[in-house]
């Protein structure tokens, strides 16, 4: 505990190893200060998120394009800031959590870029929060390494992947820390901590601190983090400018407002990125009570074909370029087996995913796994031949209404019985891995995330709602998804065996898929014992 003059800075987490050299007085009075000034600009625009999420759901305030940013959209000349050193090319990004093998194997996967993540790829133990924060001082600073069980020793090679740190989002606190007894924002604790750590070492390496930033829902979320860059390179004697951010377009509402995104992050912007699973799971979360035209067949079944998703990417290409932002394209889950035959119908797929992403515009995509980096990189390769983007791709033809981002009966497809069967079981094998620690967890050939619990039980929510039919024409109703969860946690408990958090994640999926109410799983009471109890 650090008592200031005016506050007093708390950390409750065990201290362990290396933590105190990055939570030192220094470092949280860095925090404290991002803290003090915007705690209360965050908690006002979380108050609107929800005031905008009950106009939405009871259809009182349509959701469209803003009359009063139209000027914004309409100004052909304003440009974002110009590429950053190590963005350039960015064709092949992959992503994962902090922990020390993820770090050392992602910076020498072949990839341009590594998303180090600190959100939905990450369990948010306290251990797995500042441990990853250890992990990438070293890194940046080329002293990491990384010893197998067999006694293999992996370092970082020559031409690692550039950084790009992806803080928690707005909505989320970090409980171990607090400022005169209240938590703070995760997203500060995050972002503050590597900013503060590694900002200068990486201007001297000639790159800069790069940023994702996640769930995003309008405009004015993204002014405020315009303004804590602005703050902290003041305070640290960073050039204006030298931060550069990309944002995920995974809200609904957010789909609306890439123009504006882009306006007030400018002199920070890198680009924007689509990201699926969570943009699926905000349009059902803010429409879900709209009936029928917005029930979605199954997880599997919603491609980036479907005519809505068509939409929302070409959409991001267009507004991307326009503005001189990369456009960066969506996740290619699948992680080689040891079945060739299964490799092979995955690797089809995943090539016909990037050469789709390649040929709309898109200056490079993500994958979760090191094997899938050569896939990638070969689609994008063929299309770029020898410049490092495609931002002189405008997409002129691109014309997206209102009508077609919110088009979600387009998806056509069905519910079936094994499509409901797979949300549940994939989501109770998530959880229980996420309450073990691990975020980004090895499901049926899959990397799945934080992003997966939340689109799989809230579809089943959102049919049981409805009453949905399934393929034979039974009604999906509460009874019978119980039926079905009480027979996913039984086969899911015989192949795991002991040793497992079954039973919260079984807590969870109920409170959070079966109840009247349909609120994240990151706020259910098992979730809250967990986030302040792990270590």
């Amino acid at each position: 505990m650090v008592d200031r003059l005016n506050y007093r800075i708390e950390v409750t987490g065990e201290v362990e190893g290396r933590f105190a050299e990055i939570l030192t007085p220094a470092a949280l009075d860095f925090l404290a200060k991002l803290d003090n000034t915007f705690a209360g600009r965050r908690r006002e625009l979380l108050d609107a998120r929800r005031v905008r999420r009950e106009e939405l759901q009871s259809g009182e305030k349509p959701l469209g394009f803003l009359p009063e940013t139209r000027r914004v959209r309409d100004d052909q000349s304003w440009q974002v800031a110009p590429t950053a050193p190590g963005l350039e090319d960015r064709r092949v990004e992959i992503t994962g959590p902090t922990d020390r093998k993820m770090t050392v194997n992602a910076l020498n996967s072949g990839a341009k870029v590594w998303l180090a993540d600190f959100e939905d790829a990450t369990s948010p133990t306290w251990h797995n929060v500042i441990d990853g924060q250890i992990n990438l001082y070293d890194a940046i600073r080329r002293n990491i390494d990384f010893t197998t069980e067999a006694g293999k020793r992996y370092t970082i090679g020559d031409d690692p992947a550039t950084i790009v740190a992806r803080p928690r989002g707005w909505h989320l606190v970090e409980k171990h820390i607090r400022i005169d007894g209240r938590p703070v924002s995760a997203s500060l604790v995050d972002f503050g901590l590597y900013f503060f750590h590694n900002a200068r070492q990486l201007v001297a390496r000639g790159v800069g601190p790069y940023f994702y930033l996640p769930k995003l829902e309008n405009h004015l979320e993204a002014r405020l983090w315009n303004d804590v860059f602005l703050l902290a390179q003041r305070e640290l004697g960073i050039p204006r400018g030298t931060i550069r951010a990309t944002v995920l377009i995974e809200t609904i509402t957010a789909a609306f407002e890439m123009d504006e995104i882009l306006y007030e992050l400018r002199e920070h912007a890198a680009g924007l990125n689509a990201g699926r699973w969570d943009y699926i799971f905000s349009l059902i979360k803010n429409f879900a009570a709209h009936g029928a035209d917005f029930v979605l067949p199954d997880r599997a079944q919603v491609t980036m074909t479907v005519p809505f998703m068509r939409a929302y990417t070409e959409l991001l290409v267009s507004t991307c370029h326009k503005r001189g932002a990369h456009a960066i394209g969506g996740m290619a889950a699948f992680i080689p087996s040891k079945d060739p035959e299964v490799n092979a119908t995955a690797a089809e797929k995943v090539r016909a995913d990037k050469e789709r992403e390649a040929d709309d515009g898109f200056d490079g995509s993500w994958v979760a796994h090191p094997g899938l980096v050569p896939i990638c990189r070969e689609v994008f390769d063929g299309v770029l031949g020898g410049w490092p983007n495609q931002l002189g791709k405008l997409r002129d033809d691109v014309h997206v209404t209102a009508e077609d981002l919110l088009d979600v009966a387009s998806a056509g497809g069905e519910v079936t019985e094994a499509g409901v069967r797979a949300n549940i079981n994939v989501a109770l094998r998530y959880v229980d891995a996420w309450l073990r620690g691990t975020g980004a967890a090895a499901i049926h050939n899959l990397m799945e995330d934080a992003a997966t619990a939340e689109i799989a039980r809230c579809q089943v929510w959102q049919w049981i709602r409805n009453g949905t039919k399934l393929e034979d024409g039974t009604a999906l109703t509460r009874e019978l998804a119980v039926e079905y969860l009480d027979e996913e946690l039984a086969s899911v408990r015989a192949e795991l065996g002991a040793g497992n958090r079954l039973d919260d994640a079984y807590e969870i999926f109920t409170e959070t898929a079966l109840g009247e109410k349909l609120p994240s799983f990151l706020t259910t009471g098992a979730y809250a014992r967990y986030l302040t109890d792990a270590r």
